[in-house]
């Protein structure tokens, strides 16, 4: 298993996500980000340790840092590892008296963790491959209209609709709407598996 390192990128939202955010991660030796929709509760206390602001009394995370600390357990390393049904998976990797252990947690939670001990972020290349988005340089040449064929009732074929949502992340991308393109990623990776 192939590991690539990432950042975060960002934290976005839009009225269309019930409070949900997007936890922007980027490549940093590659041009790919992975979007995760993460809940407002990890969105924000990955924020508040991004912006250095320290609330009045520890939330979980800090509270995890807090007993971690006092136990000399260390985190090693955060790796999303898995994607299944378009949910990801995550290990915190820590080590504690010289033992290495692999705990199971949401992303996001492994994120607010990972923040709080400065430790490295991994995706692995199956998982980047999968559900990364790579900004694609698109040509500003306009193709010709299609002819309306006679009987046309405006149904897409498989291969056109493939490149018309490819099209439309390509947009979102650019416009930075990632729960969009998330959406979309996971639209044509739906189409892609059931052809």
């Amino acid at each position: 298993m192939r590991k690539l390192q990432v950042d975060i990128l960002g934290l976005s939202t839009s009225p269309h996500t019930n409070g949900a955010y997007a936890l922007i991660l980027y490549e940093l030796e590659g041009k790919r980000k992975l979007p995760i929709i993460i809940g407002g509760f990890e969105a924000q206390a990955i924020a508040l340790k991004l912006e250095n602001i320290k609330p009045p009394r520890p939330f979980t995370h800090d509270l995890f840092k807090n007993i971690a600390d006092a136990f000399h357990l260390h985190v090693n390393e955060i790796i999303i590892d898995e994607l299944h049904n378009e949910t990801f998976y995550a290990k915190v990797i820590c080590e504690v008296n010289g033992e290495v252990h692999e705990i199971d947690a949401r992303p996001s939670d492994a994120i607010a963790i990972a923040v709080r001990f400065n430790a490295p972020l991994f995706v692995t290349e199956e998982i980047m491959n999968e559900a990364g988005i790579k900004e694609e340089q698109r040509e500003e040449v306009e193709a010709p209209p299609e002819p309306e064929e006679a009987g046309t009732t405006g149904l897409l074929t498989p291969d056109a609709l493939l490149d018309e949502l490819q099209s439309d992340l390509n947009d979102a991308i650019g416009n930075e709407n990632y729960e969009e393109a998330a959406r979309l990623r996971d639209e044509i990776s739906r189409l892609k598996s059931s052809s």
